[in-house]
């Protein structure tokens, strides 16, 4: 739950004031040390070039914020860690838990092949949707491609110089077949594709008659009172309370405004806004269950190995081991201009979320390094 009251405490350097929010109960010694760890952080990752770096750290109840540098280079406005921001990949979560919920009603399974509701969806260049299932678009294992890498979308997306564009899903889908032959069977190896979350969303709206976004905002956003988290549709800008997002340009010597993107490039793989407090409610209700009866919950927490250190990947959520040996359940999502990332303690006890306002679909940078190693350290401090 968010505190109801907080005070700002206020630490100013020479090239950037960092902030810390306090909220209301007992003292956790734990919760500073936290925060010192993201401040060395967001310092380098200033230095990294980001414009911004906001994060929130949460042990029991007592929850603080850290903002460094600014929300907006045009106007030097300071960094809200309260502000919204595009969460990219973070929407996986939340397009898994509708096709779980759906599941628990019994309206479809997990083991539903994909063309049982999107008949012709997948039937091209060898991919075939009889043989992939729900749950194998899930958790990254149905052997589809990424549309991302398509060179029609890329170089459309990555220059932002078509946010009104429309980018049907179906379309979305079809790049991505069309990219290359299988190169293992559904079910054989994790492989990352917005793909996936984009025919998800598409089994969604087949299955209710809705749009993933209509679904999330019913059964998600409005239950939990989220009042600053939106899945946009079409309307590619920001309102409100928010951090500009940036990309360099021309080897990094141009940071341009990308605020105004493309919502429709990712949709219910990537187009969600939030804060870092809706967030972090959001997680706590997915991970402690009040999202979900407890059978999906196991199959929220059923993970593949993904072939990268200890990551494993359940669905729409990963499973990780820190630098400290701690065991947590996290996701990052990165869009142009955009990056974040949380961890939270299985119990739902402890919780770090950062954010920043810098993406240039190239990873990992120096930055995405530096804070990664930031989130890790101040989870461990708790």
């Amino acid at each position: 739950m968010k505190s109801s009251k907080s005070v700002r405490l206020l630490a100013v350097g020479s090239a950037l004031a960092l902030g810390a929010l306090a909220g209301v109960g007992p003292a956790h010694a734990d919760v500073p040390s936290a925060i010192s760890a993201l401040q060395t952080g967001f310092t380098k990752g200033l230095a990294d070039g980001y414009p911004a770096a906001i994060g929130m750290v949460r042990s029991g109840d007592t929850t603080q914020y850290l903002a460094a540098g600014v929300g907006d280079v045009s106007t030097k406005a300071p960094a809200d860690p309260h502000a919204q921001f595009r969460i990219g990949s973070n929407t996986k979560a939340f397009t898994a838990t509708v096709l779980l919920q759906l599941e628990a009603e019994g309206k479809l399974s997990l083991d539903d092949t994909v063309a049982k509701w999107l008949p012709n969806a997948i039937n091209a260049n060898g991919y075939d949707g009889t043989k992939i299932t729900i749950r194998e678009l899930l958790n990254h294992t149905s052997s589809l491609p990424d549309y991302d890498t398509s060179p029609t979308f890329y170089n459309s997306y990555a220059s932002n110089s078509e946010p009104n564009r429309v980018w049907a899903p179906q379309t979305l889908v079809d790049l991505a077949l069309a990219q290359h032959q299988p190169t293992s069977a559904p079910g054989q190896t994790f492989g990352y594709a917005n793909t996936n979350f984009v025919l998800a969303g598409m089994v969604i709206q087949a299955v209710t008659g809705n749009t993933a976004a209509t679904e999330i905002q019913n059964r998600i956003i409005t239950p939990l009172g989220l009042t600053h988290t939106t899945f946009p549709t079409s309307d590619p800008t920001l309102q409100g309370d928010y951090l500009h997002g940036y990309e360099y340009q021309l080897f990094g010597l141009v940071l341009q405004d990308v605020t105004v993107s493309n919502v429709q490039a990712f949709g219910s793989a990537g187009a969600m806004v939030s804060t870092l407090d809706d967030l972090a409610t959001f997680e706590r209700a997915l991970i402690g269950g009040t999202l979900l009866p407890p059978a999906q919950e196991a199959e929220l927490k059923t993970t593949v190995p993904t072939g990268i250190g200890t990551t494993r990947y359940g669905l729409g959520i990963e499973r990780y081991q820190t630098s400290c040996g701690q065991w947590v359940w996290t996701h990052n999502g990165s869009v142009l201009g955009y990056t974040s990332t949380w961890e939270i303690s299985d119990d739902g006890s402890k919780q770090v979320l950062v954010a920043n306002n810098e993406y240039h679909l190239q990873t990992p940078t120096q930055g995405q390094t530096d804070m990664s190693a930031a989130l890790d350290n101040a989870f461990c401090a708790l």
